[in-house]
């Protein structure tokens, strides 16, 4: 009798000595509406106002002695179409596995984000989604490296293969990445994204390094990215640098945001596309209901017609937005918000705003968006 029980005992302890691994599956619904106005107008129903839609799965396995095995498989949703993101990629949010020590820190390879998108999510107000004053014009999303005007636009020139489908420097496929583990808030982070083009290692490929600082209240950044590619059209290699400052104060229910970029895109003179921009936001919270308030700043530097060098000629942009959002719990929210985006010259605010909404003489747009989120 005490051995049978005895066995049972054991039965029932094993999958406790062994529950060393877990797998969650989760996601996001993003839907909003938004109205556009500017020489013309436009109404659309939309995805991903406050956060990407998307569905993913995440993991991790204790290997004892401070090790852990990761991995996540993301991918990105157009909610009102039902089609992928991200170029139609099943995971093309993120996909990597990765070796972590609470000791010698962390490596993990394959398409990741780089500190380009890390940035402009974290520490922007409105993120670097397509509504509110965001980021997204900062950071390089769906039309090239932004403040640099939209280089995937240039046919004669390309980007790294290390860089996203879209032609931006926001995920980085191919890539393998170090991260030190914290030393009193401090963190720093090598990432290197390989082009994979037969005798092209040095010439087509991504470097992103950074350091961070997360302590008394404070969370600090600062990363430097370098992408190198060789075009068709050039007979050497040249390089787009990004340099990327920014930085978030909590005080109590409020956070103080506020980052800034500089691109400085070496690869063809006659089609110079350098940039600079900046960003100064914040958020109160009531309770259940946060304030939100941002100005963006976007200016091309040297732009003309066909993106030529013209002395004297600007483009940049200004927009001013205020949002709210109130959230009926952790994983459900209302949102809205109210944005006026001003351009001038070749700048355009938004990449994602349709053709047709502005006209020479009239490029500012006046946004309004309401909309819901629920993650899972």
């Amino acid at each position: 009798m005490n051995f049978k029980f005895g066995a049972i005992a054991l039965a029932l302890a094993a999958p406790a000595a062994f529950a060393q691994s877990s797998v969650t599956i989760y996601g996001v619904v993003d839907a909003y509406g938004e109205y556009l106005h500017g020489a013309s107008t436009d109404v659309r129903v939309q995805s991903g106002g406050l956060n990407g839609s998307r569905i993913g799965f995440k993991g991790t396995e204790d290997l004892g002695s401070g090790y852990y095995v990761d991995f996540a498989l993301e991918g990105g949703l157009n909610l009102d179409t039902g089609s992928s993101a991200q170029g139609g990629a099943l995971f093309g949010r993120q996909a990597f596995g990765a070796l972590r020590s609470t000791e010698f820190g962390t490596i993990s390879a394959g398409r990741q984000y780089s500190t380009l998108y890390t940035i402009t999510d974290q520490f922007s107000a409105f993120s670097n989604t397509p509504a509110g004053a965001s980021t997204a014009i900062i950071g390089g999303f769906a039309g090239g490296y932004e403040p640099i005007q939209g280089s995937a636009n240039v046919t004669t020139l390309t980007n790294a293969t290390g860089s996203e489908v879209n032609g931006s420097p926001a995920r980085v496929n191919n890539s393998v990445r170090y991260t030190t583990p914290s030393f009193s808030g401090f963190t720093a982070s090598g990432l290197y994204g390989a082009g994979e083009v037969t005798g092209q290692t040095t010439k087509t490929r991504l470097y992103d390094l950074s350091a961070r600082y997360t302590g008394y209240g404070l969370d600090a950044v600062v990363s430097f990215v370098n992408d190198k590619a060789q075009g068709a059209a050039l007979a050497t290699s040249a390089d787009v640098n990004i340099i990327t400052v920014a930085a978030k104060y909590t005080i109590d229910v409020a956070h103080i945001e506020a980052g800034y970029l500089h691109g400085d895109d070496k690869r063809n003179i006659a089609v110079k596309q350098s940039g600079q921009g900046f960003w100064v936001g914040g958020d109160y919270r009531i309770g259940a209901s946060l304030l939100k308030a941002q100005y963006v700043y976007n200016k091309l530097d040297n732009t003309g017609a066909g993106y030529a060098i013209v002395s004297g000629n600007t483009a940049k942009t200004n927009a001013y937005g205020l949002g709210y959002q109130y959230d009926f719990s952790k994983r459900t929210s209302l949102y809205t918000s109210a944005t006026r985006m001003q351009n001038k010259g070749v700048a355009r605010f938004d990449t994602s705003i349709p053709a047709g909404l502005t006209a020479a003489g009239d490029l500012s747009i006046n946004q309004y968006v309401l909309g819901l989120r629920h993650s899972f």
